[in-house]
């Protein structure tokens, strides 16, 4: 009969060979011929193709990463009659708790404001990047590129943005000056997020100081209602 003192040598000289079998194979690697020596074993080395399939965000202020593609208001129309309008209303202003696409101009100051693509939206060509990705909401991804231009373009012309002759694509919609650009805050001002990281000879926490708030500057609309009471004065 084994010991408890045995059976915890055999243990430990199992775990033993263990690790010495999985060290050896992480070496080795798999036999695919598409991995590498020095991997785990495991999965495959990602193709081009399949990187590109990820990579479809946009850049805001150049729009830098929109496809090819183009799209006119009136085709806008009807793809968002189709897709959008159950729950954004016929004409972007919302049905039931969806939110509005569509006005909300001079609201933001006031203690409800309105948020929509025309009163908040920063920049269009992520007015693409976000209908590309996220919409219609349950499906998305199921868009042509083409088509997501028609909404972008539909969506701008609602918001009286752009004209009805207005052809959406890579080239136009950085182009278009969304009225909100300019009160957005691009850098961020607190010390903490711009230090950079410091493992000797660091600065005293006591010397840092917080030069700039949000408070006095607007950024956040009283509420309105029980909880004024509960604001500060």
């Amino acid at each position: 009969m084994f010991s408890s003192r045995k059976v915890s040598l055999l243990l430990a000289l199992g775990m033993i060979i263990a690790a010495g079998i999985f060290a050896r194979a992480a070496e080795r690697g798999h036999s695919s011929p598409n991995q590498k020596p020095g991997n785990f074993g495991y999965g495959e080395v990602a193709t081009p193709e399949q990187i590109a399939g990820w990579d479809i965000d946009v850049r805001g202020d150049d729009g830098a990463g929109l496809p090819l593609g183009r799209g006119t208001v009136e085709r806008g129309s009807l793809v968002f009659a189709e897709q959008c309008a159950a729950c954004h209303g016929t004409f972007g202003e919302g049905e039931g708790r969806f939110p509005k696409l569509v006005g909300g101009a001079g609201t933001l100051r006031n203690d409800r404001p309105e948020l929509t693509i025309g009163s908040y939206w920063p920049f269009a060509p992520t007015l693409w990047d976000y209908i590309n990705r996220a919409m219609p909401m349950g499906t998305p991804h199921t868009l042509s590129a083409d088509d997501v231009y028609a909404l972008t373009a539909y969506i701008l012309n609602l918001n009286e943005l752009v004209p009805k002759e207005f052809v959406a694509d890579r080239a136009s919609l950085p182009k278009v000056k969304m009225p909100n650009r300019d009160n957005f805050i691009w850098t961020d001002p607190r010390p903490d997020t711009a230090a950079k990281p410091c493992m000797n000879a660091c600065a005293d926490p006591a010397s840092v100081k917080i030069t700039t708030t949000a408070e006095g500057k607007h950024l956040t609309p009283r509420t309105t209602g029980p909880l004024d009471t509960m604001q500060p004065k």
